[in-house]
C-alpha cells in the first residue's frame, strides 16, 4: 500500500481493513479489472479509493499538476456522489490528489470552470458527466481507471445508455472497476462489454446477510401505522432514525406529523433541490435533526453517522430495497435496528419479503405508553449528567432547594419537567382489532336525556350539540347519540357527566329558546315509526283494507273453462230517478252488416271515373266584343352594311364588323368634340380627346347614351380586395 494512503487510514482511525477492501489490494489483482459483490456498509468506497491508487500513482507517493483526469467514479445518486468525493478526498489529501465532482441540481459553470483548471479524480452522477463530454469540457482521453459505484442500482435507474455513452468515450486501455451490492445479469452483460477478463470477487459468501443489523416486524392495526412510529421513534429517543416511505406524498405528511409531535425531523426526497438535500444530511450529521423522512433516493450509499435505527413506513417493493434500505445502518462493525411496520392486511407481503431476503426476522408488538415509561426512566437513571462533578454555584442552588423543598418534592419535579420535554406516548389498538363500525362503537356508561323539541320544532342535531355544549359545559366526546322524534329529541350522555350538566341548568331545567330538559330512567324506544299525521284517537294508524266492497274492482274478461258468472251487485238507485235498461249482452250486440246504409253518400267503389265525367265547356264568349290578338311584332329598323354605320349614328361595342348587331344602334352624342362618327369602333378602345368618353350633357336624363354616371369628388373608385383591386367587370378590360 502507498505511504500515503496508509498514513490517511492511520489518522482516520482504520486499524484493520474490512474484507473488501482486504481483497481489492491484493497485489496480483493492481492492474486487472474487478466485479465486486459485497454488502452495504463494508466500506466499499474506501475499497476502490486504494485498489486505483497504483494505476494513477504508480511508483510515486504524490500526483503532479492536475490536466485531464486520471480517474471517473460514476455514482447513481447526487447524495452519493457528494459522499464519495468526500472519503476520496480524505483518502488522497496528502497526496496531492485534486477532487471535483459533477453532479445534477448544481451550477454547470462553476463545474466547467473547475474542470478547466484540471482535477485528478471526477466524481458525479451519470446524467451530468455525459452533458460535459458532450460540451467538451471534460475530456477523457487521459483516463486511466473507470469505477461503477452501485452499478446494479444505475441499471434500475434507466442509466444504461449514459454509461455506454461515457465508457464509449473513455480510452480502451483503461481499468473498469464494477461495484455493486448484488450481481444481477443485467450487471454480467455490463462486465463482459466494457471489461477485459475481469476478475470476480465477492466478500457475501458464507456470512449472514446483515449480520449486525437486528430485523423487526412489528404488528400493528390498520388505523395504528402512523402512532407505531411515533412509538418506535420514543421508545428509541437518544439514537437517530431514518424512516423510509414509498412517495414523496407520504414523506411530506410523514415529516409534518412527527414535526408537531416535538421530533426533530427533516425530509429527503427527489423533489427537493440539490441544496435543500445536502442541508438535510448536513442537519443529522451535526445532530441538529434527529430523524430523517426519505423516498427510496437515500437507500443508497448514504451514510449517516450513530443512525441506529431504521423504520420502514412502507413496505420495501422488492428484496433490493429492504437490503439497501436496512444498510443504513449497522455500518462498519455498528449494530443497528431495522423495523418494517405491518399492517395486518399487509402480513402475507412482509412475511415473503422476509423470505425471499433470507431474513428472520422477529415479529413483536409495537412499544406501549408503559415500555416508553420504563425506558424515559431507565434513561433518566443512566444519563452521564449524575456522573459530571458539582459546581460551586450549583451547589449553592442545590441547599437553597433543600432548604424549600423536601428531596422527595425536588425529584418528583424534576422527573415532570423531563417528561414534559417529551411528547405523550399513543395508546395502540391490538394488533389484530377489526376497525369499528359506527353502529358497533361503544361509548361507555351513559345516561338519556330528553329535550322538547323535536322534528315538528325543525329540531336538528348539528345545532342541537353546539347548544349541550355551551349550556353545560360539555365537550363533544360527552355526547353520544341524538335521536329527533317528532315532538322530543333524546340524547345520550356519559353517565359521569348528566348530574352535573343537570345542575348547572338550574332548578328550570332550562336550555336557550325555552327548551326544557329531563333525565331520563331509562334508555327511549327508539324502534322506527311510520312518520305522516296519524288519525284522530290512540292507536297506530289503520291499515288499508284491500280486500273491501267499497271500490268494486274490474272484473278480468272470462276465461274457458271458468264456471258461470255470479251476479253482479248493484249499487241501490235513487226513487225519482229510473233506472236505465240494461245492456244488450255481447250476443245480442248488431253487426256491421245490420245498419242501414246511406243512399245519399256513394260508397267509395261506386265513385264514377273520371271519363264519364262531363268536359268543361267554359263560358260563352260575349259576341260583341272582338277577341285580343296580341301586339304586333316589332321589325326593328333597317340594318346597316357592315362597315359602315349611318350619320349621326354610333355602333355598340358588343357588334363586331362580321356579325349582326347585338343591340340597335344609337344616336350618336350631338356636338362632342373629337367624336367620330362613322367607321367601326374597336372593342375597348378608349376615345382620344379632352372629352375622354363623357357624353355631353351628362346631367341631362333624357340622354339615353350616358353609359357613365360622374364621380363624386372625394369618394375613392372602389376599395381594393387583399393583393390587389377588385377584378373589372365584364366588357371592362
Amino acid at each position: 500500500m502507498i505511504s500515503s494512503l496508509s498514513e490517511a487510514l492511520a489518522e482516520r482511525g482504520f486499524d484493520k481493513l474490512t474484507p473488501v477492501q482486504e481483497a481489492v489490494i491484493a497485489p496480483e489483482l493492481a492492474a486487472s479489472d474487478l466485479l465486486v459483490s459485497a454488502q452495504t456498509g463494508s466500506g466499499k468506497t474506501v475499497g476502490f479509493g486504494l485498489a486505483i491508487a497504483p494505476t494513477l500513482l504508480g511508483d510515486a507517493t504524490s500526483f503532479d499538476r492536475a490536466a485531464e483526469p486520471l480517474a471517473l467514479v460514476i455514482a447513481p445518486t447526487r447524495e452519493l456522489a457528494f459522499q464519495v468525493k468526500q472519503e476520496l478526498a480524505w483518502l488522497y489529501a496528502r497526496t496531492g490528489a485534486v477532487v471535483t465532482s459533477c453532479v445534477g441540481g448544481m451550477d454547470m459553470r462553476d463545474e466547467r470552470r473547475a474542470l478547466s483548471r484540471g482535477a485528478h479524480i471526477v466524481v458525479g452522477t451519470p446524467g451530468r458527466l455525459k452533458d460535459h463530454i458532450l460540451r467538451g469540457s471534460l475530456d477523457l482521453s487521459g483516463l486511466k481507471a473507470a469505477v461503477l459505484d452501485e452499478a446494479d442500482e444505475m441499471l434500475d435507474l434507466g442509466f444504461h445508455e449514459d454509461l455506454e455513452y461515457i465508457l464509449g468515450e473513455s480510452p480502451e486501455e483503461r481499468r473498469t472497476l464494477l461495484f455493486s451490492a448484488t450481481v444481477p445479469p443485467t450487471i454480467v452483460k455490463l462486465a463482459e462489454q466494457y471489461q477485459r477478463d475481469a476478475q470476480r470477487i465477492s466478500t457475501l459468501t458464507g456470512t449472514t446477510q446483515h449480520a449486525d443489523i437486528a430485523y423487526q416486524a412489528i404488528r400493528v392495526a390498520a388505523s395504528d401505522s402512523e402512532h407505531a412510529i411515533f412509538n418506535l421513534l420514543r421508545f428509541h429517543h437518544d439514537q437517530s432514525a431514518i424512516v423510509f416511505a414509498n412517495t414523496r406524498a407520504a414523506v411530506n405528511h410523514l415529516s409534518a406529523r412527527l414535526g408537531n409531535r416535538g421530533l426533530a425531523t427533516v425530509s429527503l426526497s427527489g423533489e427537493l433541490s440539490q441544496t435543500e438535500r445536502t442541508h438535510a444530511l448536513q442537519a443529522m450529521r451535526d445532530g441538529r435533526a434527529r430523524v430523517c423522512v426519505a423516498t427510496d433516493v437515500a437507500a443508497r450509499g448514504i451514510d449517516l453517522p450513530n443512525l441506529n435505527l431504521v423504520i420502514h413506513a412502507d413496505l420495501p417493493s422488492n428484496t433490493e430495497s429492504l437490503l439497501h434500505r436496512s444498510g443504513r445502518t449497522g455500518r462498519a462493525g455498528r449494530k443497528g435496528i431495522s423495523a418494517l411496520i405491518v399492517p395486518v392486511r399487509a402480513a402475507k407481503k412482509a412475511e415473503r419479503l422476509l423470505k425471499w431476503a433470507k431474513i428472520n426476522a422477529e415479529w413483536v408488538e409495537a412499544p406501549s405508553p408503559e415500555d416508553i415509561q420504563r425506558q424515559d426512566e431507565d434513561r433518566l437513571l443512566n444519563d452521564p449528567a449524575w456522573d459530571e462533578p458539582v459546581t460551586e454555584h450549583q451547589s449553592a442552588f442545590a441547599a437553597k432547594l433543600l432548604d424549600r423543598h423536601s428531596p422527595e418534592v425536588i425529584a418528583a419535579a424534576y422527573l415532570r419537567l423531563y417528561q414534559s420535554r417529551h411528547a405523550a406516548a399513543e395508546e395502540l389498538l391490538p394488533a389484530d382489532a377489526k376497525p369499528a363500525r359506527s353502529a358497533e362503537r361503544s361509548f361507555g356508561p351513559s345516561r338519556w336525556i330528553s329535550l322538547s323539541v323535536g322534528r315538528g320544532d325543525r329540531a336538528e342535531a348539528r345545532w342541537l350539540l353546539p347548544l349541550l355544549c355551551r349550556a353545560g359545559d360539555l365537550d363533544k366526546n360527552d355526547i353520544g347519540a341524538i335521536r329527533v322524534q317528532d315532538s322530543e329529541t333524546y340524547v345520550e350522555l356519559l353517565a359521569a357527566k348528566v348530574d352535573g350538566f343537570l345542575s348547572g341548568l338550574g332548578a328550570d331545567a332550562t336550555l336557550e329558546d325555552g327548551i326544557t330538559v329531563r333525565a331520563m330512567d331509562k334508555a327511549p324506544d327508539l324502534t322506527p315509526q311510520r312518520r305522516g299525521p296519524k288519525p284522530d284517537g290512540a292507536g297506530p294508524r289503520p291499515k288499508r283494507d284491500f280486500g273491501s266492497d267499497d271500490k268494486p274492482r274490474k272484473p278480468r274478461p272470462p276465461r274457458d273453462g271458468d264456471a258461470a258468472p255470479a251476479p253482479r251487485r248493484e249499487r241501490a238507485e235513487a226513487p225519482d230517478r229510473p233506472r236505465p235498461a240494461a245492456r244488450p249482452s255481447q250476443g245480442d250486440k248488431p253487426t256491421y252488416g245490420d245498419k242501414p246504409k246511406y243512399g245519399e253518400k256513394p260508397r267509395y267503389g261506386d265513385k264514377p271515373k273520371s271519363g264519364d265525367k262531363p268536359k268543361y265547356e267554359g263560358k260563352p264568349r260575349s259576341e260583341g266584343k272582338p277577341k285580343y290578338e296580341g301586339k304586333p311584332k316589332y321589325e326593328g329598323k333597317p340594318r346597316q352594311e357592315a362597315g359602315s354605320s349611318a350619320p349621326g349614328q354610333s355602333r355598340s361595342r358588343d357588334q363586331d364588323a362580321s356579325g349582326p348587331a347585338k343591340f340597335k344602334a344609337r344616336p350618336s352624342p350631338a356636338g362632342k368634340p373629337g367624336h367620330k362618327s362613322t367607321g367601326p369602333k374597336p372593342f375597348g378602345a378608349k376615345p382620344k380627346g379632352p372629352g375622354k368618353g363623357k357624353p355631353a350633357g351628362a346631367g341631362d336624363a333624357s340622354n339615353t347614351s350616358k353609359r357613365f354616371t360622374p364621380k363624386k369628388p372625394g369618394k375613392p373608385a372602389g376599395k381594393p380586395r387583399e393583393g390587389g383591386f377588385d377584378t373589372p367587370r365584364r366588357g371592362k378590360r
